[in-house]
């Protein structure tokens, strides 16, 4: 788990994990989730922390100047991420899942919406405490990203609530 005394490196690797748990619980959650809306919402969010994991990507490849393309790639394929980006285990969010059945998408909303506040959360504390300048950067890019995601689960909760 990032503290904000990880060198550059070792900060892309951790937040590479964290999104990379997180994307594959989002695509879970939609395969998973009974109402099409909900499942829709989780399969965005699912393709927006992909973007995230290549955001983290090119930045690692750029730091090594495609020197380490091969050892990323592998790294990547090898990689079980078991915390999301919210700090969250995995397996805690799965086995939530599993208690409930998203039979509305309010539900579906409320997790997405623990989870993206969570990540805004880590990555702006990061973002102040990191030690490395560069770090601080990447975590403040990634607290904006999350800052997006949190409004678009705004916007559907105004739908649902106008329904």
């Amino acid at each position: 788990m990032l503290t904000g005394k990880e060198d550059l490196t070792q900060s892309l690797i951790e937040a590479y994990l964290m999104e990379k748990g997180t994307m594959d619980f989002y695509a879970d959650a939609s395969v998973k989730a009974l109402n099409d809306d909900a499942r829709k919402m989780f399969g965005e969010l699912s393709q927006w922390e992909h973007k995230h994991m290549d955001f983290i990507g090119y930045l690692y490849q750029s730091i090594y100047e495609d020197k380490d393309v091969i050892g990323f790639e592998k790294f990547t394929k090898k990689t079980d991420a078991s915390v999301t980006e919210a700090g969250i285990p995995v397996k805690d969010l799965e086995s939530k899942l599993e208690k409930h059945e998203f039979v509305d998408d309010m539900g579906a909303l409320i997790l997405a919406l623990e989870i993206e506040g969570k990540a805004y959360s880590l990555y702006s504390k990061l973002a102040k405490s990191a030690v490395d300048r560069n770090a601080k950067v990447v975590f403040q890019e990634m607290s904006e990203q999350e800052t997006k995601h949190i409004e678009y689960l705004k916007k559907i909760r105004q739908k649902l609530t106008e329904l």
